[in-house]
């Protein structure tokens, strides 16, 4: 007798030199074992095969690291703004490549001509965290859909602005999402979605069985400023940030606090660094959450964290 779990849709059978015996009546059997929950935590490692062509408007960390996440499952567009931005991109794409298995760098073709995403059927803004930037990309792939009329998904990657709002500099808000994924992209398994109230189910479905597809879990969460992460994330963040300047405690010994006592993956003044100090700003402005006067000088000063070499830490 075998059982399985409907929910999984497939078994795996599974046979070991260990599991064969000899039966009463002299005959080899094996014994089989339903693997079901290795064949899911396998499913989640890798994902499947993409439905969509993926056309990644952008060519920052979060484009680039997008794009490797979709590249190990099928071929993927990605934009840069100039041969300047393309190049930088496609570095950015092989050193990624370079540190995970299985992912080809040359599944990722980058153009600099916006209507080369025309091929895309999901359509994905990727640039600076910016309302005017992003509306203005948004309209200009929101007019190539259009043109193009193959139905195609348009999604933003912001983390803090309006969804509803990006909808409609769109065009297409029936056919818009928000699409919110962590870096690095190719390792999180989070992507929040956020849907304006014009989202049609289709949309919808698609959205997730895209996330699904990049063995991503999908969280639908509120068109709120932060969404959940975010706005849980950067009041902890800043905190930091202030209870080194009332205390005179360094970033070391912050971090090394929060790490070896609280469990924390990562130190919140690191963590700023990594998102970078210019984006942690910003999402800090949009959220309704007062920056830190000592981030804000960072910036001011040009140090943003680790893509500019330094910031509350230095990076070779």
């Amino acid at each position: 007798m075998t059982t399985s779990r409907p929910d999984c849709g497939i078994q795996v059978l599974l046979f070991t030199d260990l599991g064969c015996r000899v039966g009463p009546d002299g005959a080899f059997t094996r014994i089989r074992y339903y693997c079901t929950e290795a064949f899911r935590e396998l499913i989640d490692q890798t994902g499947a095969d993409l439905r969509e062509r993926v056309g990644i408007a952008g060519s920052g960390v979060i484009a680039c690291g997008l794009a490797v996440a979709a590249a190990e499952h099928g071929q993927v567009l990605l934009w840069a703004r100039s041969d300047d931005s393309a190049e930088r991109a496609r570095a950015r794409v092989i050193k990624t490549c370079s540190k995970l298995d299985g992912f080809d760098p040359a599944h990722v073709q980058i153009v600099t001509d916006l209507d080369d995403l025309a091929q895309a059927t999901f359509l994905v803004e990727a640039v600076v965290e910016h309302h005017g930037s992003k509306s203005a990309v948004l309209s200009d792939l929101g007019e190539l859909a259009r043109h193009a009329g193959a139905g195609a998904v348009l999604a933003t990657t912001t983390s803090s602005l309006s969804i509803t709002e990006l909808a409609q500099a769109s065009g297409h808000p029936e056919s818009f999402v928000g699409l919110h994924p962590f870096n690095p992209v190719p390792k999180m398994k989070l992507v929040e979605l956020a849907f304006p109230p014009a989202a049609s189910d289709e949309t919808r479905a698609r959205a997730r069985k895209l996330c699904e597809d990049l063995g991503k879990t999908p969280v639908e969460v509120p068109d709120i400023p932060g969404f959940v992460v975010n706005r849980l994330l950067f009041p902890y963040l800043f905190s930091a940030v202030e209870l080194m300047s009332d205390t005179g405690l360094s970033p070391e010994d912050v971090d090394s606090c929060m790490t070896l006592g609280a469990g924390m993956p990562m130190g919140p003044i690191a963590l700023l660094d990594y998102v970078g100090l210019d984006v942690s700003q910003a999402i800090g402005e949009s959220i309704g959450v007062p920056v830190p006067e000592r981030l804000v000088a960072l910036v001011k000063q040009g140090s943003l964290g680790r893509k500019s070499g330094a910031g509350f830490y230095r990076y070779d």
